[in-house]
């Protein structure tokens, strides 16, 4: 069986919410929380944080994950994508000897990533034999009755779904945007590029939230709370 390895990405630089990544979140610095849903899985043979910010590397280690090399000039400026970042890590492994056969990626800001949650990703995964796993939600409103907006004036995309139910309309489901798991042949075969074979792992709209700004974060912690009560 070949290994698997959890790549938490953690760039140091921040504009919209200062430090980020290790800003303090209901009681302990928000990446805390993506390094210890990956220990308590119990399916990664390998966790670490790839970063370019030293202050990053010493919490990520204080809380027991990995940071056996620094990322790279290249992939730390605004420009480089979470795939530039992946493949750098895999190839830094690879010349250290050590490759894997499944890989997950965990954002840093992901205080909704459970242990349970990464575990059956990572089964049902390698049970379907698929490409990729992701944790998704259902759309709120039926973005098939979505306006558009064009010089100042406001129409309806697809007018022939004005009359429709919700209930008759197709249920969409968006990227939570917290964690993804893939089988690492595919995910370089593909250069990161996956569309298609991609297990759901659909979760509550309670245990979703963007967070870009300080309201965002303010949500977080507040559905987080919201969460700890109902447990």
């Amino acid at each position: 069986m070949g290994k698997t390895i959890a790549i938490i990405t953690a760039r140091g630089g921040s504009k919209r919410i200062p430090k980020k990544n290790i800003k303090e979140f209901c009681g302990k610095p928000i990446i805390a929380y993506s390094i210890q849903a990956a220990l308590s899985s119990g399916v990664f043979d390998e966790i670490m944080v790839s970063t370019d910010s030293e202050e990053i590397a010493e919490i990520a280690r204080r809380y027991g994950a990995k940071v056996p090399f620094m990322r790279s000039e290249k992939t730390s400026d605004d420009y480089a994508t979470t795939a530039d970042v992946l493949m750098e890590v895999l190839e830094e492994y690879k010349k250290r000897g050590e490759s894997f056969e499944y890989m997950a990626c965990i954002y840093p800001t992901a205080p909704f990533v459970t242990g349970e949650k990464l575990a059956k990703a990572m089964g049902d995964l390698k049970s379907q034999n698929a490409i990729m796993a992701m944790p998704v939600v259902a759309f709120s409103y039926p973005p098939q009755r979505g306006y558009i907006i064009e010089d100042g004036i406001m129409n309806m995309k697809w007018k022939e779904n004005f009359s429709k139910r919700s209930q008759d309309l197709e249920k969409m489901y968006h990227d939570s945007g917290q964690f993804y798991v893939f089988s690492v042949e595919e995910y370089i075969k593909r250069n990161g590029l996956i569309f298609e074979d991609i297990v759901p792992i659909v979760v509550d709209e309670l245990e979703v939230q963007d967070i870009d700004n300080e309201t965002d974060w303010k949500l977080a912690e507040i559905k987080y709370k919201l969460i700890l009560e109902k447990e």
